[in-house]
């Protein structure tokens, strides 16, 4: 037996303790040091806010009827060996030290997260094995997500991973999950799944051994190819073990506790969440930029409804003018939604869709704020005149003070002169219409078109219009 994987064997149980870095340590009975295995972030996700969740909420409920939920019964390493043995899998299942460390976790600590992902399950896993058996990959992998995410599609870690499956932004891309400021696919369970799946294939051409595959999902084939050559070529997990990333060192043990406690969480006396008959949902694609909220009013649905259902969009707006969104509502809501067509969109749009389309840019400044610029000006003057010109300006104030009366008295005269004038007639810019000459002077068009006796709605840059 390889002398890495005897060392890893000879690991003490006794040893393990929890960190606040959410790391378990272990020691080596040979050597006496010790080594750190830093757990996937599923596990480490609060109870709360999984049991927080819309679907949790609404349509998970406790089991009154299990007997002894409490009591955890130990037994023998054999006991452990012989179950792993027994499950119907394809991708290896050994039992070692470790693994028994993260079987530990999950039927002591995380009992209770145990007996949400139970309950969770039936929302998630048949869309799991249904892309996982479409590309003919091991159904096993669909407890994949129990230590990524602990099967809560809005998770996302410390490192930016999103979604269920816990997609890095540039991979995701890869497999052509949408992500901007307003879309994040990874969020959504079906289209991340499918994307999960052709990954899980992908990596198992470039490495043809499942332990590996699933250490490099969570660690990239990089670091994965790394250590397989600090390890002078040797392509066995549990041999290039020790070269891993801290939290890979655990992800293929944790995987192996997962697959274990998914199947024999009676025998721990784990009680998996009941679950309500789910709502019947159906999707529909729009076409135009729709408010959650709007949709939520008027087909009489609860806001967090619209949002749980449609967990892909990063704001309450639905980007349909970009291109095709999905929109995913229950059934009887989803008929009334097309049933109200355009008035969905229109409703308080100008409120909830605030992003404008177009602009019109201040050609001219008011006479008010010209005033006020001047007088800016003048105090601006003011603060840095030199205190000796101050004094001979104020011996000059009389003067100064009749001359600006005059000469207010003129401007003013000549204001009312060219305000007269522009009531009358309106000079055509470039790209003016009709349209926003008429609402500019605060006239109609068929009002402009009599007067200067237009038939179309052709003028011409220049030209001369009649107001009245």
């Amino acid at each position: 037996m390889n002398k890495l994987f005897t060392l890893l064997l000879s690991l003490s149980v006794s040893a393990l303790s929890l960190t606040a870095q959410d790391v378990i340590t272990v020691d080596d009975e040979q050597t006496g040091q010790q080594a750190s295995i830093e757990l996937p972030e599923g596990m480490t996700l609060p109870e709360d806010e999984l049991l927080n969740q819309w679907r949790a909420k609404h349509y998970l409920y406790a089991d009154t009827t299990c007997a002894n939920p409490d009591y955890n019964p130990q037994y023998t390493s054999d006991t452990y060996k012989e179950r792993l043995r027994r499950l119907p899998v394809v991708m290896e299942m050994p039992y070692n030290a470790i693994v028994q460390k993260f079987i530990d976790q999950y039927t002591g600590r995380l009992r209770n997260s145990v007996s949400y992902m139970l309950g969770a399950g039936n929302f998630y896993i048949p869309i799991f094995e249904e892309a996982l058996d479409y590309y003919g990959l091991p159904l096993e992998l669909k407890y994949l997500p129990v230590i990524e995410s602990a099967l809560n599609p809005k998770a996302t870690s410390r490192v930016g991973a999103a979604g269920l499956w816990q997609f890095m932004l540039a991979t995701g891309k890869r497999y052509n999950l949408k992500v901007n400021s307003l879309v994040d696919e990874r969020r959504d369970p079906y289209k991340a799944t499918w994307a999960a799946a052709r990954y899980l294939k992908d990596l198992f051409a470039i490495y043809n051994d499942w332990n590996l595959v699933i250490a490099a999902y969570n660690c990239g084939p990089g670091n994965v190819n790394k250590a397989i050559h600090r390890a002078g070529g040797n392509r066995d997990y549990w041999t290039i073990y020790p070269y891993l990333p801290a939290e890979t060192r655990g992800y293929v043990p944790a995987f192996i506790a997962a697959n274990y406690v998914m199947n024999y969480y009676c025998e721990h006396n784990i009680c998996p969440l009941k679950t309500k008959y789910p709502i019947v949902t159906d999707t529909v694609m729009v076409d135009r930029d729709v408010n959650m909220k709007a949709i939520a009013e008027l087909t009489n649905l609860d806001l967090e409804v619209v949002r749980a259902l449609n967990p892909q969009y990063r704001t309450d707006i639905i980007p349909g003018t970009s291109e095709l969104s999905s929109l995913c509502l229950p059934q009887e809501q989803l008929a009334l939604f097309i049933d109200l067509g355009d008035t969905i969109y229109s409703h308080r749009a100008e409120e909830l869709l605030t992003r404008r389309s177009e602009v019109e840019v201040a050609e001219k400044a008011t006479a008010a704020s010209r005033f006020k610029s001047d007088d800016a000006e003048d105090d601006d003057a003011e603060a840095v005149t030199p205190r000796r010109s101050r004094t001979r300006q104020s011996r000059t104030t009389v003067v100064k003070e009749k001359t600006t009366k005059s000469k207010t008295s003129k401007k003013s005269k000549e204001t009312k002169k060219s305000k007269k004038k522009a009531a009358s007639d309106a000079t055509v810019k470039r790209g003016d219409t009709l349209e926003e000459i008429a609402k500019r002077n605060g006239t109609t068009v068929a009002k402009l078109r009599k007067a200067n006796k237009i038939k179309g709605s052709t003028i011409k840059p220049g030209q001369k219009l009649k107001l009245k």
